[in-house]
């Protein structure tokens, strides 16, 4: 999921104890699900924009149907708007998220394609079974010690050879939002470094081959990157 840059207070919480979900992972979840309409209205225009995003996500479904190793899963799809993407570069995609609220938005915009509650942590997936993953601004919300094991399971998912592709705001310092779209929130998105994520995914056994840094465009508050890697 995009971040919101509505309203916001820096924080270095620490990160929870290991689990499925966490206490920091439960209220991300309760504040996408309050924002959910509000948020799909407000950033829909903007994800359309962004076209340098968009040509790593083209990128990234042309190695996948090359392989076509399977469906490819979009991992923290919030509104649905990176499946639906993908489904029209002619990849079968589908969407995973936690957020409930969000997961009916999804639903009810892009009724032919499905859409799965469920967690990057604990993947209900089959080992090999997956074509290819997006994580689109999704790992922000992953405490650090457990950034390891979310990449484990995209390893464990990922058929031979499929890619991966990333995205996320760049920085060493958390973001966390108190307020959105007039809700009260507790959201925490951590920014990352392409180096930092480089070496966790070699970590995992995942092969990095590219990486996109642009410098923030009006509004946003930091630099983005595209990391893109197969197994």
């Amino acid at each position: 999921m995009t971040s919101t840059t509505s309203t916001t207070t820096t924080s270095t919480t620490p990160a929870d104890s290991a689990g499925t979900e966490t206490h920091e992972m439960r209220r991300t979840r309760e504040g996408y699900d309050a924002i959910a309409p509000q948020y799909a209205a407000h950033f829909r225009e903007e994800f359309a924009r962004k076209s340098l995003g968009r040509a790593m996500l083209g990128a990234f479904a042309e190695r996948a149907a090359d392989l076509g190793a399977g469906p490819v899963a979009d991992i923290g799809c919030g509104p649905g708007w990176v499946t639906d993407l993908l489904h029209g570069l002619g990849v079968d995609a589908c969407g995973i998220d936690m957020s409930p609220g969000m997961l009916a938005v999804a639903r009810a915009s892009y009724p032919e394609l499905t859409f799965t509650e469920g967690s990057m942590t604990a993947l209900d997936l089959a080992d090999g079974s997956l074509g290819g993953i997006v994580a689109w601004y999704s790992v922000i919300h992953v405490p650090p010690a457990l950034l390891p094991r979310v990449f484990a399971e995209f390893h464990r998912a990922l058929a031979p050879g499929a890619p991966l592709l990333l995205a996320f705001q760049v920085g060493d310092d958390p973001l966390r939002l108190t307020e959105a779209f007039g809700h009260d929130v507790d959201m925490l998105f951590r920014r990352l470094t392409p180096e930092r994520v480089t070496d966790l995914l070699r970590g995992a056994g995942l092969t990095y081959e590219a990486q996109l840094v642009r410098e923030p465009y009006e509004g946003e508050r930091t630099a983005q990157a595209y990391v893109l890697a197969r197994k």
